[in-house]
């Protein structure tokens, strides 16, 4: 075992800490990746904070991007030195969700035993299936995705989650089509990304909702056509109005219960729901099922974007090369790890749009 250092969460809602831990090598199917970067997800911090359990001590981050440092017995495609972008997606490749094309939701458990362990041999959890708030993480292959080294490390890691969570919401859970109309709740990460991916597929209007003037017009430089501010007393009406119409797709990236509550309110007839943001466990949201019944309208969660990472991200990684897809202006700020707390402070302020943690070998 080799020794690195990250950010480890000793228990829920306090400031994580930097310490010395211990790595395992690359197993069968593996790989190890020197990360140069990765970047904070609210998701991250809502399990810091205890909303949806899990063991401790845990190392969180799930948003990465490196270069290959070792490569386990039966890898194939991959080598030392290869620049990829690492997901928290791990599939097994066999079950009836991989299988039906559903990676996201992959139905076989997990290994209890990670590659982790405290500087005094005990264990530590890595959380997410990633434990990216570290030097280096180890892996299954399945979560990996090569990319050029030409990419940015900072703009890449980003795909990792914040864009194909929000950019295949709309294409893969929406399925939205040229022409159609689409309402996004929430202008943060992945709010902007759900924008972006509702531009790149050619909607008529984009919608974006949102709590303040400063994140809708962020909004607008990312392919919003029209903004509301959610404090309104019915922001629905100005959204129809704005549109001529309902949505055919509303995406709600918040975990607030109130977008949750009203997001129904948006739809045309025969709209969806898309349910990105996640809300604390326990947290409930009601509905009239009438409504949805004689208005044809449904609701469908979407997890990671419902992408297929290996079809997926290369496409993204194609368009951001062709200047179609925005990842550098997604970037708020740049910290080391040793700054991670204020980092994530800045982030649940709610002014930034992705913080990036970048290490020494970031180049």
């Amino acid at each position: 075992m080799q020794t690195i250092k990250a950010a480890v969460c000793r228990a829920f809602d306090q400031p994580l800490t930097i310490e010395d831990i211990q790595l395992s090598p690359p197993k069968a199917g593996e790989v190890e990746v020197t990360l140069d970067a990765v970047a904070i997800c609210h998701s991250d911090i809502s399990f810091a904070e205890g909303a949806w359990g899990g063991p401790l001590p845990a190392v969180y981050g799930h948003e990465a991007a490196g270069r290959i440092s070792a490569v386990g017995p039966n890898v194939q495609g991959l080598a030392e030195g290869d620049s990829v972008v690492v997901t928290l997606i791990r599939a097994c490749g066999q079950c009836a969700c991989c299988t039906s094309g559903q990676p996201t939701i992959c139905t076989t458990p997990q290994a209890p035993e990670g590659p982790l362990q405290t500087s005094d041999g005990a264990p530590l959890f890595q959380a997410m299936a990633t434990g990216g708030f570290a030097e280096k993480v180890v892996v299954d292959r399945s979560q990996v995705v090569k990319i050029s080294p030409d990419i940015p490390k900072d703009s890449a890691c980003l795909i990792a989650c914040g864009v194909i969570t929000g950019v295949g919401a709309v294409v893969n859970a929406a399925g939205l089509r040229a022409g159609q109309d689409l309402v996004v709740i929430g202008a943060g990460g992945v709010g902007l990304n759900a924008i972006q991916g509702a531009r790149i597929a050619g909607a008529r209007r984009i919608v974006a909702v949102d709590m303040t003037e400063d994140k809708l017009a962020v909004a607008r430089e990312f392919g919003a056509t029209d903004t509301v501010l959610a404090t309104e007393a019915k922001p629905w009406r100005a959204a129809s109005k704005a549109m001529g119409r309902g949505a055919d797709a509303v995406i709600v990236t918040v975990g607030a219960i109130p977008a949750y509550d009203t997001a129904m309110r948006y739809l045309a007839p025969g709209g969806r729901v898309i349910m990105v943001g996640m809300p604390h466990s326990g947290a409930a949201s009601s509905y009239e099922p009438v409504i949805l019944a004689a208005m044809g309208q449904g609701m469908v969660g979407s997890k990671m974007g419902d992408v297929v990472i290996q079809r997926d991200i290369p496409w993204m990684v194609d368009l951001y090369q062709q200047g179609r897809l925005q990842l550098d202006s997604l970037i708020s700020g740049r910290w080391r790890l040793d700054q991670i707390n204020e980092a994530i402070a800045d982030t649940k302020s709610g002014a930034a749009r992705r913080n990036v943690i970048l290490f020494d070998q970031a180049t």
